[in-house]
């Protein structure tokens, strides 16, 4: 086995590379594939979502402090535009847009630290050492394929440090064709994105005649080797010099394209340009695409827990978020771009030594709009401490069916796993299939 970068090669295909040597352009082109690889799903039944944005909380957001408020935490509940609908104080943009985004108030997940609760909260399922499961990313992915030759699983920025969390987010055992596209910060200076540009040297004709060169010599290796990797490579091949002569590929990375007072509502930090680049994404086709702003288990407030939230956390999720949503229903996308606002899990409804609040999967809080999801309303409840839910237990299995619904999905759908076991797509508690929330619809 040779290896280039991300693209591992067998012999038998490192030796076609080494064949062709013509240039850097094979070079570029097939390792390109191997990271944005998409493989075409039959079509799925009409829906009205196209795609989903997810804005991870990593760390996980304290119910009480944000959206569903109690006696328990500091800040005081404030009225939004949705009559009897309150959230916390520390959300006053997003109190007056309610009306296009919905809480559920009433989750209940596994996991009671960061990497169990994290897996459970992108695949449905607890961690099992004897299989990887694929994140509701790949799934997606999967099941629509690309559009419009964008990646169609993208996440942003990447971890650059700890990637135990990045693992959950891919494909599992459905390979690496459903891997997200990770992409750095995009609120960096020198942010860019590798491979995605030909080399100066290069015009678009010249690749073309490259091609049909390519074409003649791939006949005459063809008919010394013939193998069935061949298939796969070339679809994965196409679709990357695809995304390369893309102009609005191309378009959808570059940030500079975007007017400075949008770049300054959205906020010119990680949070805040991962979301526009997302939104960005969305617009020229992409499936699903994760804005991963607040990183380092951000949300994680085990000291200062009430500092944090209103000095470093929610102030630059009530901007952003804000601006993702007008930002979709002015261009006319938040009908078909699902979104979705939620970390690994909650928060204790009681502080701890340190004036934190500790990890709580037991009853917690997100927000989920878009895309068919009527916004607006409540589903759940939880107790007079926002502890335990009282009303709607909501599973995760029953959140991804939901948003499978809207995309046109067979939420009951089940993979068969490697090792012979089906895995349902919606996996709700007690390896029961999740139905979709039907408050919501």
């Amino acid at each position: 086995m040779s290896s280039t970068g991300c693209l591992n090669l067998t012999c038998r295909q490192a030796s076609r590379r080494d064949f062709l040597k013509v240039g850097s352009l094979g070079f570029l082109g097939m390792d390109l594939a191997h990271l944005l690889a998409g493989r075409a799903a039959a079509s799925p039944p009409p829906a009205k979502a196209q795609s989903v944005i997810l804005l991870w909380l990593e760390g996980g957001p304290s119910q009480v402090d944000t959206w569903d408020p109690k006696p328990n935490s500091p800040f005081k509940p404030i009225s939004t535009n949705v009559p009897g609908i309150q959230i916390s104080e520390l959300f006053p943009k997003l109190a007056a847009r309610m009306d296009k985004i919905s809480i559920i108030r009433s989750m209940h997940t596994r996991g009671n630290d960061h990497p169990q609760g994290t897996h459970y909260a992108i695949t449905g399922h607890e961690p099992n050492p004897a299989m990887s499961f694929p994140s509701i990313g790949s799934v997606i992915t999967r099941e629509l394929g690309p559009r419009n030759a964008a990646p169609p699983h993208v996440l942003t920025p990447m971890w650059e440090r700890s990637r135990q969390y990045e693992e959950y987010f891919r494909s599992g055992f459905l390979g690496p064709d459903f891997d997200p596209m990770r992409i750095p910060d995009p609120s960096r200076p020198d942010f860019q994105v590798a491979d995605l540009s030909l080399p100066k040297s290069l015009s678009a004709d010249a690749v073309a005649n490259r091609q049909a060169f390519l074409k003649v010599v791939d006949r005459r290796y063809r008919s010394k080797v013939a193998g069935a990797e061949h298939a796969n490579m070339d679809a994965f091949t196409a679709q990357a010099m695809n995304m390369i002569l893309t102009p609005a590929v191309r378009e959808a990375f570059d940030l500079s394209r975007e007017p400075d007072q949008l770049k300054d509502a959205y906020g010119r930090d990680a949070v805040g340009q991962s979301a526009l680049l997302a939104r960005r994404l969305v617009e020229a086709g992409s499936r699903f695409v994760t804005a991963a702003g607040f990183h380092a288990n951000s949300w994680d407030t085990h000291s200062l827990n009430d500092k944090g939230h209103k000095e470093r956390l929610c102030p630059p999720l009530d901007r952003t978020l804000s601006a993702l949503l007008d930002d979709l229903s002015d261009r006319g996308l938040l009908d078909s771009t699902v979104v979705l606002a939620m970390g690994e899990f909650g928060r204790t409804p009681f502080v701890n030594p340190d004036l934190g609040r500790d990890h709580w999967p037991t009853c917690w809080s997100l927000l989920v709009g878009g895309g068919g999801i009527q916004g607006g309303r409540v589903v759940g409840a939880s107790d007079r401490d926002g502890g335990q839910p009282i009303d709607r237990v909501v599973s995760m299995g029953d959140l991804f069916a939901t948003i499978y619904k809207v995309l046109g999905i067979d939420w009951t759908k089940e993979y068969m796993s490697p090792i012979g076991r089906p895995v349902k797509i919606a996996n709700s508690l007690e390896d029961a299939t999740g139905a979709p929330v039907s408050e919501l619809l």
